[in-house]
């Protein structure tokens, strides 16, 4: 076989603010690849079919240890195939994750992925809900705080929830949460207030919407926070005033994030495929076609552009 093009996106500058296509990313399409003479040194060679767009991914274009090097392709999660194995523990065409219900691949970037990992492993861990009591879930059409709905639900508990968008209040309200709003449209305090107080709240937003959960929340809350995007693009700024409240409302606190020690969590997968397979589970997914457009995704991402989880889709399974 003729060598093709080994498409790439390179981290090319560090963005000050929301990072911009075409010059915080840029797609390069110079270097070639030949699939059946490639050394691969006791390797294997993966073709990508779906990536992941986080807004983690955010905190890699900062100038630090752990993030994306100028000049070099970036990285992330993904789901690809084997086309060619060296090793002994790889066979070709093989997968390392399973999928005994034919579900869309694309699934195991988000639902069945590290956000769908992160909201049924912290709900589990850290929300010790009860049936009855109130949850407040913000950023609730996005891959996380979608699932974390619907896990708050089957739990038994009065969801509120919000977004940014007309579309997303309706795709919160469509995933069964019981009262859902527009921030921008809303204030954000006034809603907690009426509907709750908050036994748990799950954010993935921070900043002033933390700040009114606090002065919102029920004796022995628990706040659980698994992001703050409304400071990832600007410095990290919260701005806390009512923190105090932890102490007066007696409130626990848990930061979390998936390590590897829940990458391989077989409940996870035991507990989400028959239910996303039955139509139990919802999952909305805003598809870009093409490596080159990561840069748009995670332009789009974080500046909520999109409805719910991103993925970009590269290739088809049966194509070289």
């Amino acid at each position: 076989m003729s060598p093709i093009i080994n498409g790439r996106v390179i981290f090319n500058s560090y963005p000050k603010g929301f990072p911009e296509p075409g010059k915080t990313l840029i797609y390069d399409k110079s270097s070639n690849i030949d699939l059946d003479n490639t050394p691969l040194d006791g390797g294997v060679l993966v073709k990508t079919l779906e990536l992941s767009i986080d807004p983690y991914l955010r905190h890699l274009m900062e100038e630090a240890p752990t993030g994306y090097k100028l000049g070099e392709p970036t990285h992330g999660g993904g789901v690809a195939v084997v086309l060619r194995s060296e090793s002994e523990n790889v066979q070709v065409a093989s997968w390392i994750l399973k999928n005994p219900y034919k579900l869309p691949w694309s699934a195991f970037t988000g639902v069945l992925g590290m956000p769908g990992l992160s909201a049924y492993q912290g709900w589990r861990d850290f929300s010790n809900a009860k049936k009855g009591e109130v949850a407040f879930v913000t950023s609730g059409a996005g891959p996380v705080g979608s699932l974390v709905i619907q896990l708050a639900k089957f739990d038994g508990l009065k969801v509120i929830a919000s977004a940014g968008s007309e579309d997303k209040v309706q795709l919160m309200k469509d995933l069964g949460a019981d009262v859902v709003f527009n921030y921008k449209r809303t204030n954000t305090s006034d809603v907690p207030k009426k509907e709750g107080p908050i036994d748990v709240y799950w954010d993935n937003v921070g900043g002033e919407v933390l700040d009114d959960a606090l002065v919102n929340a029920n004796t022995f809350a628990r706040f659980i926070e698994c992001g703050m995007i409304s400071g990832y693009n600007d410095n990290h700024a919260c701005g806390l005033k009512n923190i105090w409240q932890v102490v007066v409302r007696q409130i626990s606190i848990h930061g979390f994030l998936v390590s590897d020690k829940y990458l391989v969590n077989h409940e996870f997968y035991k507990f989400m495929e028959p239910k996303i397979a039955k139509g139990e589970i919802k999952y909305v997914e805003d598809c870009f076609e093409g490596l080159e457009n990561v840069g748009e995704a995670i332009s789009g991402l974080q500046r909520g552009l999109v409805k719910a989880k991103v993925v970009v889709h590269v290739d088809d399974v049966d194509e070289a």
